[in-house]
């Protein structure tokens, strides 16, 4: 039997999580909705959902973080 080119697809289901916000990081978390609403003309319903791409985007700009990513996951190659 051959192995396939891909592996296990990843869990794309999003994850429930609760957080409390400073009452000050929330209230940019709102400005900052209204301040794309008016540059995209696209209302933000909940600022909440603001919070999963600006970590996307922070975690994907965060070069000491994908330096440690990488090298864990070339650990995980070699050991596994």
């Amino acid at each position: 039997m051959t192995k396939l080119k891909i592996g296990a697809l990843p869990d794309e289901r999003p994850v429930k999580v609760s957080v409390e916000l400073p009452a000050s990081v929330h209230r940019d978390l709102v400005a900052y909705a209204a301040a794309l609403a008016r540059e995209t003309g696209q209302a933000v319903s909940d600022p909440g959902k603001l919070i999963a791409p600006m970590l996307a985007r922070f975690m994907a700009t965060d070069r000491e973080f994908a330096k440690r990513r990488r090298m864990t996951q070339s650990r995980a190659v070699t050991e596994g």
